[in-house]
């Protein structure tokens, strides 16, 4: 007995040595190792020791890193084993780090070192980043949109070492290359100028903080082969700056002067000399009027001062420098900048400002294609996702057809890539938790960055083998099976056809100015050319197809539809069958880690298919109100009713969805956001807030119908003119009482107005001179003692010669007076030139200096009557059904 005891504990005592002992490797570096293969090296250290192996300067196993371009691409690396030795080669340092990170990969799946006999591979797109907004949720008292100074109060998280070396780590995990900085002016809070001492934004305690924080960055990246590029905004100036010379931080009608052309190409050439590792992303949208100032502006301004840097360092090189393409030209700033300087990459939105097709074509396509002709590298950039946020989004068969789209549709060959949601909010969600902690953007969208740089680098993976990966990769996150794994990509793969889908075929814009997962009014379904559709989106942004109003009036009128078109009833059908399979997939799973981040997960898959049910059955409604535009049957407005019920029904459920599981929908929280509803101030930002307004559309609709029924007792409402209001203006100007046969041009007296708005009739307008207009911005100096509102016109129609109305998808500040939308539509008819809008922009008691744009437009002069939105009807038919909701 005693025996049989101590053979079974000497076994035993073997056993736990053997289990115990752990393999050793030995890690060779090449001769005269970098900064960056020294990286490499530890970092396939670190994962060598925590998955068990004991890394030595003796061993009968190697690992050899080594460097040797040949026969390699940039970036790539071979990995060749003889059993006893594994060689990674890489063509540079980025190439061996990226070697590292296959045998680490491969490790990590298969739970040893198992390296393939041979083995190469390099990245298909050149560029494959990430950004970050240093930007903010709201406002900064007495600035505007973009204007943040780089301080610990505005961005903490700016200088938290620790979080960057995560981030950074990611970056490489995923195996991308660059991280871009997105700030309106960020010069102010990272240079000083001898010229311009007082345009610093920041305090001296505060700038060395910086200096250090981007030295750190730029070190720590440049380790793991990642290039930081700072972005920055056209024509902005620092707040110092300006209130020294009396100007406006950012003003898109501000002519180019020697003053601000000479401070910004001298905080440029700062820039470079200090920060030499640092690219820089150029946007001449937004903040600049005409695409002649933004030509001048890069070649003349942007350029030179890249120039002045490098030559204050000696280096003859040229950095790359990117051109964003957003409200610019960008083929006409190309031919023109690149005789003077080489290096120039472009960079153009995918989708625009949301994720909504990979079939994308239309003008925007065009614009891609053009790009990507010249020959430099065109970037693809996944901008914003405002018809994401908040609810997660991961569908990897979304995401790789949208890479091969990238390549084979537009040409780019590298990937700019914005956060998932809450771009605004970084780093954190929106997600609201019970212990109030912030979740991080990092941890909760893993698998946004893991996918998107998974198909940077190979996008043309098998889909039956990237359907294995993703099963065990979900799996594995929440520990359960491949086969549960399965159904948690299912439902992230149903519920990402969603807000695209209904996006791209119901939406007003791509951009930011929508909030889509909020909803949308049944006005801005039936009529949403009151809303200014952004030109170019339907065509670009999915499949040909029909709106809403289009399909109702084709069918009404017995005409053919789009040969092959995708259909708004088809795609609300689509929707909700995506929303149910989502939730079906999602129930098959039983996680066994991860349980709360599972149940988040879960309950935005619901939310995803309430929001598609309370949008179906808000079509169905809208349809019924269309169908009686046609008819002016009753029935259908009676019909309208209980589907609109059922609407609001689905939306109460997203309410208690989300009251409690996030803080807002949208990150962006000022006037920008304008559908479905004003976003100024911080309002409107959750499903609970926006359900008194869909309720309150229920009732105006069943309150309307009943009017229609009665409507031989209603008389209508006599519209009055405008009163003038009392304005003294600076200057002479001559003015003119508008009225039918007034010229509002004094060179063009044949421009006559030929009808106009009964609002109109009797305003103090001014008069022009046409062709001075053109090239001329023009200034109102004036002061109030009340509030009041200047009236606009802006011609419809793409002729240069009329002034740009205001469109937020391309200019930050076309709402800040509340000019956004016109307040009357096809107001205004001028012999010759067509009809024009009326927008209405907003002055408080006081003095005030508003700068208007260039080109034939309208002023009828100043009122403080509120004025009721409508459409005059003086462009055709007046017989929109959008009053019914008010």
């Amino acid at each position: 007995m005693m025996r049989n005891f101590q053979t079974l504990f000497l076994a035993c005592v073997v056993l736990m040595l053997t289990a115990c002992a752990k393999p050793i490797v030995k890690l060779t570096l090449p001769e005269e190792p970098t900064e960056q293969t020294l990286f490499a090296a530890a970092h396939l250290t670190e994962a060598l020791e925590a998955n068990g192996y004991v890394v030595t300067e003796e061993a009968d196993r190697t690992i050899c890193l080594q460097l040797n371009a040949e026969g390699l691409k940039k970036e790539g690396f071979r990995i060749e084993n003889d059993g006893q030795t594994i060689t990674v080669t890489g063509h540079d340092g980025s190439g061996l780090l990226y070697g590292c990170r296959e045998l680490i990969d491969r490790m990590e799946a298969e739970g040893k070192l198992n390296a393939p006999d041979h083995f190469e591979d390099a990245p298909e797109m050149v560029l494959r980043g990430t950004c970050i907004g240093v930007q903010k949720t709201y406002y900064l008292p007495g600035r505007t949109v973009y204007e943040y100074p780089y301080t610990p109060e505005n961005f903490p998280w700016f200088y938290d070492k620790e979080l960057w070396v995560k981030y950074l780590d990611m970056l490489v995990k995923n195996r991308m290359n660059s991280v871009y900085l997105w700030n309106g002016h960020p010069f102010a809070s990272l240079v000083k100028l001898e010229d311009y001492p007082f345009a610093v934004e920041v305090d001296e305690e505060t700038f060395r903080k910086n200096e250090e924080m981007f030295s750190f960055l730029t070190h720590e990246a440049s380790k793991r082969g990642i290039f930081v590029i700072q972005m920055f905004y056209n024509i902005l100036l620092s707040k110092p700056f300006a209130e020294h010379y009396g100007m406006r931080t950012q003003d898109r009608n501000r002519p180019i002067t020697p003053l601000v052309a000479d401070y910004t190409r001298k905080s440029i050439a700062a820039f470079v000399e200090k920060y030499p590792n640092v690219g820089l992303l150029c946007c001449l949208g937004e903040a600049m009027a005409t695409y002649e100032d933004d030509v001048e502006w890069f070649t003349k301004v942007v350029l030179p001062g890249v120039k002045d840097g490098l030559n204050a360092l000696g280096r003859t090189d040229e950095p790359p420098v990117l051109l964003r393409a957003h409200d610019t030209n960008c083929r006409m700033v190309m031919d023109a900048a690149l005789p003077i300087y080489k290096n120039l990459y472009t960079m153009h939105k995918y989708n625009g400002e949301s994720l909504t097709t990979y079939t994308p074509g239309g003008p925007w396509g065009e614009i891609h294609k053009d790009l990507s002709s010249l020959g430099s590298t065109h970037i693809s950039n996944v901008h914003i996702l405002a018809n994401l946020e908040p609810f997660r989004w991961s569908s990897p068969d979304f995401t790789q057809k949208t890479v091969q789209a990238m390549h084979d549709v537009h040409g780019a060959n590298a990937l700019h890539l914005y956060p998932q949601a809450s771009y605004w909010d970084w780093p954190y969600t929106a997600d609201k938790t019970a212990d109030g902690e912030r979740l991080q953007q990092l941890d909760r969208d893993w698998a946004w960055y893991e996918a998107w740089g998974r198909y940077a680098w190979n996008c043309r993976r098998d889909r039956a083998e990237e359907i294995a990966y993703w099963d065990k990769t979900f799996g594995e996150k929440y520990g359960v099976s491949p086969k549960q794994g399965a159904a948690i990509r299912e439902a992230f793969e149903e519920s990402g056809e969603i807000a695209p889908k209904t996006l791209r075929r119901f939406g007003i814009t791509e951009g930011n100015r929508q909030t889509l997962l909020l909803g949308m009014f049944m006005s801005q379904l039936v009529n949403p050319y009151k809303y200014t559709i952004y030109p170019g989106f339907y065509e670009s942004c999915g499949p040909a197809g029909e709106k809403l109003i289009e399909w109702v009036e084709k069918e009404w009128k017995k005409q053919p539809h789009v040969e092959n078109g995708e259909f708004p009833l088809d795609i609300i059908e689509q929707c909700i069958a995506h929303g149910d399979k989502a939730v079906a997939a999602i129930e098959r799973v039983k996680p066994r880690t991860n349980k709360s981040e599972f149940a988040r997960l879960k309950n935005d898959i619901y939310c995803y298919r309430a929001f598609a049910y309370a949008f179906y059955w808000k079509v169905k409604a809208a349809r019924e109100v269309l169908n009686h535009q046609w008819s002016k049957d009753i029935a259908y407005l009676d019909a309208s009713i209980p589907l609109l019920e059922k609407s609001l029904e689905w939306y109460r459920t997203l309410v208690d969805l989300t009251k409690d599981s996030y803080l807002y929908a949208n990150s962006m929280q000022t006037q920008q956001r304008r559908v479905p509803i004003s976003g100024a101030g911080g309002k409107n930002k959750t499903w609970e807030e926006l359900l008194p307004h869909y309720e309150a559309e229920l009732a105006a609709l069943k309150a309307n119908t009943e009017l229609l029924k009665n409507s031989d007792k209603q008389e209508a409402a006599e519209i009055l003119p405008a009163a003038n209001a009392d304005v003294q203006l600076k200057g002479a100007w001559q003015r003119v009482t508008y009225g039918e046969g007034i010229s509002p041009f004094s060179d063009r007296p044949e421009l006559q107005v030929e009808a106009l708005a009964a609002e109109l009739k009797g305003m103090k307008g001014f008069v022009f001179n046409g062709e001075q207009k053109r090239s001329e911005a023009t200034t109102f100096t004036f002061s109030c003692t009340q509030p009041v509102k200047l009236l606009v016109g802006y011609f419809k129609g793409d002729n240069k010669r009329f002034a740009q109305a205001p469109k937020l998808e391309i200019d930050a500040s076309a709402n800040d007076y509340g000019q956004a939308e016109p307040v009357l539509q096809n107001a205004v008819t001028v012999k010759g030139w067509g009809v024009a809008n009326i927008h209405a922009y907003h002055f408080e008691a006081g003095e005030h200096a508003l700068t208007l744009p260039r080109g034939f437009l309208l002023v009828a002069g100043f009122t403080s009557d509120e004025l009721k939105a409508r459409n005059v009807g003086l462009a055709g038919s007046d017989d929109t059904p959008d009053w019914l909701f008010y």
